[in-house]
């Protein structure tokens, strides 16, 4: 196999672009240094985007209390104010786990700058942020943590939220990550108990470690969710717009391996266009010709 032989079929298949060299290069039968070239190529045709799974882990708030039934706690009642304890976060198909949790010193003052600029930085360099149930906390905590600790806002990016997927388009008994996690035979979260946060905020090392640990397992079972859920995203960012192509594209993943569903079409009130299923993560995309479009006349107007 050439160089250029072995730089179209990363193309073809993105995903491949971030196994390491080593790995590739058993799979498809070729030397780690073929490999190296092949990818400096293909990086140069083409640019996929940058899919970031991220989770968080907060300390509980503190607050004064008049019972232990059915408060409702005032604002000016509370002690201290939540904070990030922890966070992981993986680029798609890498073997690299990106992790940082607060030291003891950082976690008795309740000082959560530092991580949380390793994290920004990540998030600017993201085009679509993963997270379960991240529309609903963990990218608005993670937006106050910002904030509070006078970071700028990161750059744009789309945002896909595990549990809203799971949510909308199933009915299992259980949204949760960890019970996803079960449904589709993924290993399970590890275990936790309450003391663990009350140890982290007291600044316990070993108990930060182990959260640390816990939250980088976390984002492991969310990319293994992410992708079984995937091919079902209805409004799924378009990865294909990311990629300069002639040929189709599946939205959903990127690939360009994909076969027609010969005598299946998707119908818009204008327009009428063919439909692929991606080899890759199963997705049924449609194609970017309009079959219905009208050829546009030319008239000349006489003196």
């Amino acid at each position: 196999m050439n160089v250029e032989t072995l730089a179209e079929i990363l193309r073809e298949k993105p995903y491949l672009m971030t196994k390491s060299k080593q790995e590739i290069g058993k799979r498809l039968h070729v030397s780690p240094d073929l490999v190296n070239l092949a990818k400096a190529r293909a990086r140069g045709a083409r640019k996929t985007p940058k899919i970031l799974l991220f989770d968080l882990e907060t300390a509980p708030l503190k607050a004064f209390v008049f019972s232990l039934w059915k408060q409702n706690i005032a604002w000016d009642h509370t002690i201290t104010q939540w904070f990030i304890l922890a966070w992981s976060a993986k680029w798609l198909y890498s073997e690299e786990v990106l992790s940082d949790h607060l030291t003891p010193e950082e976690a008795i003052e309740e000082d959560d700058s530092r991580i949380l600029t390793r994290l920004r930085d990540l998030i600017d360099e993201a085009d679509i942020v993963v997270a379960h149930n991240g529309n609903r906390a963990d990218i608005p905590w993670m937006n106050t943590r910002f904030i509070l600790n006078g970071l700028t806002p990161p750059s744009p990016y789309f945002s896909v939220d595990t549990c809203e997927v799971a949510r909308k388009n199933f009915a299992f008994s259980s949204n949760k990550l960890d019970a996803l996690a079960e449904y589709f035979g993924i290993p399970h979260k590890m275990d936790t108990e309450f003391d663990l946060w009350k140890r982290c905020t007291e600044g316990d090392e070993e108990a930060l470690k182990y959260m640390s640990e816990y939250n980088i397992k976390d984002t492991q079972i969310l990319e293994e969710v992410y992708l079984k859920l995937r091919p079902w995203i209805k409004g799924h960012p378009n990865c294909g717009n990311f990629i300069e192509s002639e040929l189709p594209v599946c939205s959903i993943c990127g690939s360009k391996n994909l076969t027609p569903l010969v005598g299946q079409y998707y119908y818009t009130s204008v327009g009428k266009y063919e439909l692929f299923r991606c080899k890759e993560c199963g997705a049924v995309s449609r194609g970017r010709v309009n079959l219905r479009r009208k050829k546009v006349k030319t008239v000349s107007v006489g003196k």
